[in-house]
């Protein structure tokens, strides 16, 4: 944390902030252990666990509370989360809320580190998307388009493709987008691409190279600009510096 700031080594208490965390209407907030395990929760989600209070959920994991297709999908971004330390933001998904319900949420993961710097849970934040003025369908299809982008990252893709596939005109997509999450179709799959370029470099022996073209960057010069500008280093610097910290984990080449 920078020197600058030194009034925030001041605070005592963690729990003074999950406490003001605790009373937000609107959103659901957690802490998990690397393990996966509850260790904080706020009212929104105690309901979406389906508990009456935090002290229900503490030392369980989302196996407890929901089906087993969902549990595994937010324990693979949690441990996604813990061995790259990279954040998850602005993901829109379905809500935690019984299958087929129509709500949607954006989810943003980030993991939390000890005085040492090694990752040692994650906290997250999901605040629901309501219906805006009854585009509830056009919603659905910004989700529609998003997951599309999560599972295509590596391939070109152009907005006016994404538009055409979504049942929307280019300005609806774009507009929507932008008003859900604060970014472009392009912007975000950027960043969809840098995240996963940050997990390759973590835990892959894969050359920067052979990284930039499985995350969609055939312009090699194109990807190092980018990741510098997103992460403020270089791919190979970001990954000698994840390399010397414990939570990296052990290298892995890239599978076919």
């Amino acid at each position: 944390m920078p020197e600058t700031r030194p009034f925030l080594h001041q605070i005592a208490n963690l729990e003074q902030l999950v406490a003001l965390l605790s009373v937000l209407p609107d959103v659901s907030f957690f802490i998990k252990d690397a393990k996966g395990r509850f260790q904080a929760l706020n009212r929104r989600g105690c309901d979406y666990c389906g508990v009456a209070s935090e002290r229900e959920a503490i030392g369980k994991t989302d196996f407890d509370f929901f089906p087993k297709r969902r549990a595994r999908e937010y324990v693979e971004d949690d441990r996604q989360v813990l061995n790259s330390g990279i954040a998850i933001l602005n993901r829109v998904e379905p809500a935690p809320e019984s299958e087929g319900s129509p709500h949607l949420v954006v989810t943003n993961k980030i993991p939390l580190r000890d005085a040492s710097g090694s990752v040692i849970g994650v906290a997250g934040l999901s605040r629901r998307v309501e219906q805006l003025r009854g585009e509830a369908d056009t919603l659905r299809r910004i989700a529609a388009a998003v997951n599309h982008l999560h599972q295509n990252s590596g391939h070109p893709l152009q907005s006016e493709d994404l538009a055409r596939q979504s049942g929307l005109s280019l300005r609806q997509l774009e507009r929507t987008f932008h008003k859900l999450l604060g970014t472009s179709p392009h912007q975000y799959l950027l960043q969809i691409r840098i995240e996963r370029a940050c997990r390759l470099l973590t835990e892959s022996d894969a050359t920067v190279a052979a990284i930039a073209q499985e995350c969609g960057f055939y312009d090699h010069a194109h990807f190092i600009k980018t990741f510098r500008t997103a992460m403020g280093t270089t791919p190979s610097r970001f990954r000698s510096g994840r390399r010397s910290k414990p939570s990296a984990g052990p290298a892995k080449p890239l599978t076919p």
